[in-house]
């Protein structure tokens, strides 16, 4: 029997550099694992033109799977470039797998765990890596884009209780959201970023954001959303200074993590 096919899935962006760099993990995941991995999108990334993809189209789960079922493939290993039990894992996935199958009755896919796991703190010493790696400061907010599902929101607070406590008492941690759902009953998402940097003892000194992302875009990237709450929190209270940390992505224990994931679901 041949060995399962595995794919690195991300969520997918319109933004290039998150097709490139899925890419690039996808390349390093395989030379870890000893085996190619293909980098696919849930969605959005199949609109990128391939000029700006040097020249190649960035797939898309489903027709990835439909295609390679097509060839005769049928055992699959799918890992999650996702932190959380997210709802694209836990309801649209299934969905569209379930479709599949109607067409390949003999398709079997084997989704990994996501990244975070309450036995495993190595994404908090990712995030600490990086607060350490800006110079440091006694004020840290775990910053994540913002979920509808509550499960995805506790890894957020999760990960800010391992970061706090890698750090010390000397450092005050708090978790936030970039966006969140205005109504009442997705309150467990807040507080939003820009709120809590309005807020006394967050208004003011230095402040180190740690990136709770994992791929460069359109709410991570240089001038992404991220950055331009932090500009309008720094021109609203003129003592404040924010320092973001790099992306979870861009650190070499991302690998150990996606490779043990990709173990457990092989096995």
């Amino acid at each position: 029997m041949n060995p399962p096919s595995t794919l690195l899935l991300d969520n997918g962006s319109l933004e290039p550099a998150a097709t490139l760099r899925l890419r690039e993990l996808a390349a390093a995941l395989g030379a870890r694992l000893g085996a190619p991995v293909a980098p696919v999108s849930l969605l959005h990334s199949s609109a990128i033109t391939p000029d700006r993809l040097h020249g190649m189209a960035a797939e898309i789960l489903e027709p990835a799977l439909a295609r390679r079922a097509g060839q005769g493939e049928t055992e699959f290993v799918v890992v999650p470039l996702f932190f959380g039990p997210s709802r694209a894992l836990t309801s649209y996935l299934p969905e569209r797998l379930g479709h599949l199958r109607r067409k390949h009755p003999r398709l079997r896919v084997r989704l990994a765990d996501p990244l975070f796991a309450p036995a495993d703190d190595r994404l908090a010493r990712i995030l600490v890596d990086h607060v350490r790696a800006t110079g440091g400061t006694s004020r840290v907010v775990v910053v994540d884009h913002g979920s509808p599902a509550r499960e995805v929101t506790a890894v957020r607070d999760a990960l800010a209780a391992q970061v706090s406590a890698r750090l010390g008492a000397g450092v005050t941690v708090a978790a936030a959201s970039m966006e969140r759902r205005p109504e009442p009953e997705y309150d467990f998402c807040a507080p939003r970023l820009a709120d809590l940097l309005g807020q006394p003892g967050w208004d003011r000194g230095e402040v180190a954001l740690a990136m709770q992302f994992l791929l460069p875009g359109r709410h991570a990237g240089p001038d992404g959303d991220v950055a331009k709450i932090c500009h309008a929190a720094e021109a609203a209270h003129p003592g404040l200074r924010t320092r973001l940390t790099r992306l979870v992505g861009e650190h070499p224990l991302l690998l150990e993590i996606l490779a043990d994931r990709w173990r457990a679901a092989a096995a």
